[in-house]
């Protein structure tokens, strides 16, 4: 059986993300760039005005305060029309053009019209704290025309967005959303919604699998359920293979009615491998359907085991899809908050509590009982990771820790 890493390894080495293509910046939310986009424009496009008040020569003020006679007011939009000189100044708000002449703005708290009747007749305003350059902000301060502006790779968040709006783009070109099918297999399951009878249970796998396709950046697809009967399967998987990636549940382990890697066969996806040292997950299937480079996952049916597996392997899998490298989980070394004691061949990535500190962060197993315990896995916020064989580990010792995604 392979391990944990080179499994994962064997996974992306047939990763091969998508191809760019336009999207509307209200559709590339989360996408990643695949292009480098330069301004067209400088920002801002004139010096102007930090905040609502007087722009003077800043040499008037330096000395003490002073009385002004008032030019005009400029709001943002508009452009002024004269020149500040000594001993003049034009009342200004917040974003519009300084006006030629000015090199300092006085803040309207630091002001007091001598008539508050004569909004433009005099003002006294008080000594600037520095010299020129006070509250304005400099023409293509923030970017010039020509400057590289957002790189190739980046992930679009609401920010990259707004500055590309800024410099006119509309579309940008991107990597789009893989889309990945879910499909949970099982006589035993039945939908969320109805109140199981003896011997079955609801589907949890679904919900959760499709929620967490959806968090990875893809667009999830519902394939429900499959009943462990070829004729259903295959026409369930099928339709699977229209999509990027197809996440199976269940049907991969060694029971009579785990008919999913026949099924998948039938329906020309090699298998790269099958079962890997882990717990839990030890069942996991991956393959590939090369006519069209679909990858299938093949997760164990319990939920645990389920959710592990996805996180360790289809997580990266759809983030390399999508473009981005980053998707894989973050992975820090902790000091165990507690004796533990590890039994069994493979290595366990077991549900943990990880606290954050100053120093170096720690790491409490939580009371597990097994891959079908779901609930505890809500109150983890990380995978303690313990290697295989029989020990007992002392409170203390270092362990690696996964972080789940938040």
């Amino acid at each position: 059986m392979l391990s944990v890493d080179e499994a994962l390894r064997q996974v992306l080495l047939r990763v091969t993300p998508r191809a760019p293509a336009q999207f509307p910046l209200a559709e590339a939310l989360g996408l990643v760039l695949a292009e480098a986009i330069h301004s067209d424009v400088d920002s801002p496009p004139h010096d102007k005005s930090l905040v609502d008040g007087y722009a003077v020569v800043a040499a008037d003020l330096v000395a003490g305060p002073a009385e002004f006679d008032i030019l005009e007011e400029i709001t943002a939009g508009n452009l002024p029309t004269h020149t500040v000189v000594r001993g003049k100044t034009t009342r200004i708000m917040t974003g519009a053009p300084v006006p030629a002449g000015a090199d300092a703005i006085v803040m309207i708290e630091q002001s007091r019209l001598a008539d508050e009747h004569q909004p433009l007749g005099r003002v006294h305003l008080a000594p600037l704290r520095t010299a020129s350059g006070q509250n304005i902000m400099l023409r293509a301060s923030s970017m010039a025309r020509g400057d590289l502006v957002l790189s190739e790779g980046c992930v679009l968040r609401a920010i990259e967005l707004g500055l590309a709006a800024e410099i006119g783009r509309t579309h940008v070109s991107a990597i789009g959303r893989p889309t990945a099918a879910v499909l949970a297999t099982g006589n035993e399951l039945v939908p969320p919604s109805q109140t199981p009878a003896a011997g079955q249970i609801r589907n949890s796998n679904g919900s959760m699998l499709l929620a967490a396709a959806a968090q990875t950046g893809a667009t999830p697809v519902d394939l429900g359920i499959a009943r462990d009967v070829r004729g259903e399967l295959r026409d369930r998987i099928a339709r699977g293979l229209e999509s990027d990636v197809l996440v199976i549940a269940g049907g991969v382990s060694a029971g009579v009615l785990d008919l999913v890697p026949s099924v998948l066969e039938e329906l020309g996806v090699a298998q790269v491998f099958h079962k890997i040292r882990l717990k839990p997950g030890k069942p996991l299937w991956f393959g590939v359907q090369e006519k069209n480079s679909r990858l299938v996952f093949g997760l164990p049916g319990n939920p645990v085991s389920s959710l592990v597996c996805f996180e360790l392997f289809v997580r990266p899998a759809i983030g390399r899809l999508c473009g981005r490298q980053d998707l894989a989980l973050e992975e820090v070394l902790a000091e165990l908050s507690a004796e533990y004691t590890h039994r069994g061949d493979r290595p366990t990535y077991h549900p943990a509590r990880l606290t954050p500190s100053a120093g170096i962060p720690s790491v409490e197993p939580l009371r597990w009982q097994g891959s079908g315990d779901l609930r505890t896995l809500t109150t983890a916020n990380s995978l303690a990771c313990f290697p295989a064989g029989d020990r007992t580990i002392a409170r203390g010792e270092m362990v690696r820790v996964l972080r789940l995604p938040r």
